[in-house]
């Protein structure tokens, strides 16, 4: 093989390694935001030498992907990973990246599965793929729905921070839906507890009168809950063993696709 040619596969291995560094760099500082990184923890983090890391970061900044200060000495985030960023959510189409997921959902569990949004407190059914049993539940796409009632809003209401569970408790009546809605504040933070320690919300016809359905939040990259995902079907067929497997697969599913929108999942999350 001649010189040359070998030359130029070992510059491009090099390059490869560099910008995969450099990555590596961009994503542990944007997982720290909003807190600023130094030197010496940025390069114990990454297992690279403070020669290599500050040869990294010097040219992140000229390229504006980082901004540096000189007082603290410590790293962020710069304009031009803002730019990329924004892009990419600008790119992002959330019911178009979930259905591959809703469609495996349903092949799994021959149930039906749902994505909502929230908007405000409230959420609104947005996507379905339908059970392809003959007796199977539906929702109606478009139709809002209050944060308290059923699987798909509690999950909703339990991924969004303490102040905002706090704030929705104190302004909105938790007036029932059904004969199982829950309506005691007590009761809700006790069940929003379960849900973030089980990783999913379960509902037996909170919502609708003999649904059962199982959920769990969708992520942004920024952390704020975009929606979330569910399983639903005939009470009859979410006995407590089953809806447990659902839950469970609903909750890594929903995982996966708030990865997909860029949300890094905390340790508390995981």
């Amino acid at each position: 093989m001649p010189e040359q040619e070998i030359a130029g596969q070992e510059t491009d291995a090099g390059s490869r390694s560099g910008l995969a560094r450099a990555l590596t760099v961009i994503e542990l500082i944007a997982e720290r935001s909003p807190e600023t990184m130094g030197l010496s923890v940025l390069a114990r983090d990454l297992s690279l030498s403070k020669s290599v890391t500050h040869r990294i970061l010097k040219e992140l900044v000229a390229l504006d992907f980082l901004a540096f200060d000189p007082a603290t000495k410590h790293y962020r985030l710069g304009s031009g990973a803002l730019q990329v960023g924004l892009a990419a959510l600008r790119g992002l189409d959330v019911p178009r990246l979930a259905r591959p997921y809703l469609r495996r959902l349903v092949q799994r569990t021959s149930e039906t599965a749902t994505l909502s949004v929230r908007q405000g407190w409230g959420r609104v059914y947005i996507d379905q793929v339908l059970s392809p049993h003959e007796i199977r539940m539906s929702v109606v796409l478009g139709t809002s729905h209050a944060l308290h009632a059923g699987s798909s809003s509690k999950a909703i209401l339990a991924g969004l921070p303490d102040a905002d569970v706090d704030e929705y408790l104190e302004s909105h009546a938790l007036d029932p839906v059904t004969a199982a809605t829950i309506t005691s504040v007590d009761a809700l933070r006790t069940e929003i507890t379960h849900i973030r320690e089980v990783g999913y919300a379960l509902s037996s016809g909170e919502r609708q009168a003999g649904a059962g359905s199982v959920a769990a939040p969708v992520h942004l990259a920024n952390g704020d809950v975009f929606g979330s995902i569910s399983l639903c079907g005939p009470i009859d067929r979410f006995r407590p063993d089953v809806a447990a497997a659902h839950g469970a697969l609903v909750a890594e599913t929903a995982r996966r696709i708030s990865a997909e929108l860029g949300h890094r999942a905390s340790m508390k999350e995981a």
